[in-house]
Parts: C-alpha cells; sequence; structure tokens
C-alpha cells in the first residue's frame, strides 16, 4: 500500500464542518425553514478548496493551479457537466404537470382502496421519468394529503409512499442527478449501471408494495379522489425512458425528449414559443449549482490525492473492510457518510467518486458495480434522512394545505428506503458477482 497522507484530508473535514454546523444551527438553533439548504454550499466548497490550496508548501501556486486543471478537465467531468445542462433544459421544455395527469389518471381507474398503493407506483413512475425526487415530491405530496383526507389512510403512510417511490426513481432514473454523477464519476454506461441496479431496487419496491397493499386492505375507506388529466404530455418521459433503456447515448435521447416535448407543448397549447424558451434557460439555470459544487469538488479531490489524502483514506478503508464484498460496504459506507454530513445525495457521490473509483481499482469492484452502489447507498439515507430535502419539502408541503405532520411520523412508513438497504446487503454478501473489473 502507498503511504499516505492524512492531514491531506483536511479540505473535506472543513467543508463537513462548515456546513454540518451551520446546517444544525440553522435548522435547530434558529429554526428556520429547510435551514440546511440556506447555506451557501459554494462558499463552503470555496472555503475547503482555499485550505487544499494552502497544504503541501512543497508545489507552487502555479502548479496546483495545474493540477486542479486536469481535475476539472477530465472527461468524464465534462461529460457529467453537459449531461446537466442538457436534463435541466429537458425537464423546462416538458414541465412537470404530466406527474398530476399519471396520478390521476390512475386514482381514477382503480378501486380506492389502492390509492396508496397507486401514490407509490405513480412516484417511482413519475421520478424515473423526471429524474428528480425533490420536483416528484413536490408534485405529488398534495395529491397524497388529498387522499389521505378523502379516503382515511393515515396521512404519515400516504406521504412516505409518495417519498419512497420518489426514491426509487431518484436511484434509476437516466436523467437523474445522482446517477448521472455516479455513472460518469465512475466511467460506465447508464444503461449498464440501470440494469446493476435494477435487481437490487426492484426487489425492495415490490415487498414495499406488498406491505403498503396489507396496510391498505385493513383501513376503512370514506372515500375517492378525481381530477382532470392530459396523459399525451407523459409521451417525452416515455421516450426518454425508452431510449435510455435500450441503450441509445444519453444526449441522444434526451434531445428526442426535449424535441418531442416542444411539439407536443405547444400543439396542444400548454405553453407558448416565448415562454418555452424562457422554461428551457430555467431549466438549464437550476443547474448552475451542481454543476459548480461538480467543478469545485473535482478541483479539491485533484489536490487531495496529489498529497496523499486518497491513499491515507484508502488504507483506512482496507484494514477495516476485508475482500471484495468489504470493499463494496465500505464504498457503500463512505458515500453513506458523506450523505448524513451534506443532506444531498449528489453532492455526497460527486464528493465520492474519485475515492470510490480507487477502492474499486484495488478490490476490483466493476464501474458499473460501483456506480450503482454509490447511487443506491446515498438515496437509501437520503431517503429517511429527518433534514432532508425530500423530508423538509413533504412536511412543508403538508403545512401548506392545513396539515399537520413531522419527520418522527414518516419514517417508520418509509419502507422502500430500508427494504432498499436489505435488497443491497442481500445483493452483495450473497449474488455472486461475474463481472469484469474495466
Amino acid at each position: 500500500m502507498k503511504k499516505g497522507n492524512a492531514w491531506a484530508l483536511l479540505p473535506i473535514g472543513v467543508f463537513l464542518v462548515l456546513y454540518l454546523g451551520m446546517g444544525i444551527v440553522f435548522e435547530y438553533v434558529l429554526d428556520i425553514n429547510m435551514g440546511f439548504y440556506n447555506i451557501p454550499i459554494v462558499v463552503a466548497f470555496m472555503a475547503a478548496l482555499l485550505v487544499a490550496c494552502l497544504q503541501n508548501r512543497g508545489l507552487t501556486f502555479d502548479k496546483k493551479l495545474t493540477l486542479m486543471g486536469q481535475g476539472i478537465g477530465d472527461k468524464n467531468i465534462v461529460t457529467m457537466i453537459l449531461i446537466f445542462l442538457v436534463a435541466g433544459i429537458f425537464v423546462g421544455v416538458v414541465g412537470r404537470t404530466s406527474a398530476e395527469s399519471v396520478a390521476y389518471f390512475m386514482l381514477s381507474i382503480m378501486d380506492p382502496r389502492l390509492a396508496v398503493a397507486v401514490l407509490f407506483v405513480v412516484s417511482c413512475f413519475v421520478s424515473l421519468s423526471m429524474g428528480t425526487s425533490v420536483g416528484t415530491i413536490t408534485l405529488l405530496t398534495p395529491i397524497a394529503v388529498a387522499v389521505a383526507g378523502a379516503s382515511g389512510f393515515d396521512m404519515a403512510l400516504c406521504v412516505a409512499s409518495v417519498i419512497g417511490g420518489a426514491m426509487f426513481g431518484d436511484n434509476l432514473s437516466f436523467i437523474s442527478d445522482t446517477t448521472i454523477a455516479a455513472c460518469n464519476g465512475q466511467g460506465c454506461e447508464m444503461k449498464d449501471k440501470f440494469k446493476e441496479n435494477f435487481f437490487i431496487a426492484l426487489p425492495a419496491a415490490v415487498v414495499t408494495l406488498v406491505v403498503i397493499l396489507l396496510l391498505s386492505f385493513n383501513t376503512d375507506i370514506q372515500g375517492s379522489v378525481a381530477k382532470d388529466y392530459q396523459l399525451i404530455q407523459i409521451i417525452p418521459y416515455v421516450l426518454v425512458l425508452i431510449g435510455g433503456i435500450i441503450g441509445i447515448n444519453v444526449f441522444a435521447v434526451l434531445l428526442i425528449g426535449i424535441v418531442s416535448g416542444s411539439v407536443i407543448m405547444l400543439t396542444t397549447g400548454a405553453t407558448t414559443a416565448t415562454d418555452m424558451l424562457a422554461s428551457m434557460g430555467k431549466g438549464a439555470s437550476g443547474m448552475f449549482e451542481t454543476i459548480v459544487v461538480t467543478i469545485l469538488v473535482s478541483a479539491i479531490c485533484a489536490l487531495i490525492r496529489e498529497h496523499g489524502g486518497f491513499d491515507a483514506l484508502l488504507n483506512g478503508i482496507k484494514r477495516v473492510f476485508k475482500g471484495k464484498k468489504g470493499g463494496q460496504i465500505g464504498m457503500g459506507a463512505l458515500v453513506g457518510v458523506l450523505d448524513v454530513a451534506t443532506a444531498n445525495n449528489t453532492v455526497a457521490i460527486v464528493m465520492a467518486n474519485s475515492i470510490a473509483e480507487e477502492i474499486a481499482k484495488d478490490y476490483g469492484i466493476s464501474k458499473r458495480k460501483a456506480a450503482s452502489i454509490l447511487d443506491t447507498f446515498s438515496c437509501i439515507v437520503q431517503g429517511i434522512l429527518p433534514y432532508g430535502a425530500q423530508m423538509l419539502v413533504a412536511i412543508t408541503a403538508v403545512t401548506e394545505l392545513g396539515g399537520q405532520i413531522s419527520a418522527l411520523t414518516i419514517i417508520p412508513y418509509l419502507f422502500y428506503p430500508f427494504f432498499l438497504f436489505v435488497s443491497s446487503m442481500v445483493y452483495i454478501l450473497f449474488v455472486p458477482s461475474k463481472e469484469r473489473t474495466e
């Protein structure tokens, strides 16, 4: 093993202390709504980058700039940034009203006793198509509140079903920030990661659905929810989903989605040409912070690697986790801890990518499996974080509609993240891997 330098990891520690520390103060001391998401994460990463630049006086500042430039200019980083932008434009074009259409269509044709199961399945589909768990929760939580109010189902069960389904799609979607970050960070094809991930996520989703159905049939139903819908608007999402699964280049898939979405939205009168252009710009700009974070983390990781930080961390992981299976668990634990600290699964993956790449090489873990582990474990943790965006957005939506709910009442019903953890561990420990590492 190469001799590492644990002090080289100081920039990561500085970021975590600043971000997590301020987040706790904002959220629990100052009682600021969405406190963690009022912290300028870019500023926290800039402070970490400054610390990295001040380390290792054996290198000139000019040499450090060169190293940062090489880290930022990596092919996978450039690809990731471009996909972020195109995915943002796609979401901006098609809008998010189609999510409501899918939900109300399913509720209109299904038995009222299946309403919560419908919420879970629709959340899975919508997040898988849209690539955003927070967006899915924002759109479907009001419907979950309506279902709870009209039918008699427990509010916490309805909301938790939406959150669980949203995390299913966040984990698997071809245009999810987490998928883009994990696949490009590890240098694997999205379709390969999807195939690897699908057989972990599907069992967890099926078991979750069974549990929801068992609870549903033991509930006295009082009524149902109905509203108009337009299913034609889901066509672009379906095209993107199918194109990604069959292996079409992600840029081509997103272009198909943008073109088809533009035609449908304009011909149906859902928007005007000028409004659509504005939505494209808004969708792209919505990715700017994620892109800047990606650039800063790439620069920081380049310096940490040069200073010996990754070698030190890898040596520590090797001492604790033995063998290929241990390496996979160590990789999952790494991204999980980072997600607890950042409350953002995309940022956690971006931070973990470089270290995970080294772990994968040393333990003989395939790129597709590494990407799958990073995405899955970050979504497991993110899905149950009391201070995560998903939980806070859901609670806020319920409160705005006059309801009352807390994270403590929702977490016991978050079946999907818990079953996903069990499924992941079973897959790692008991399913033999015959994949090549290249």
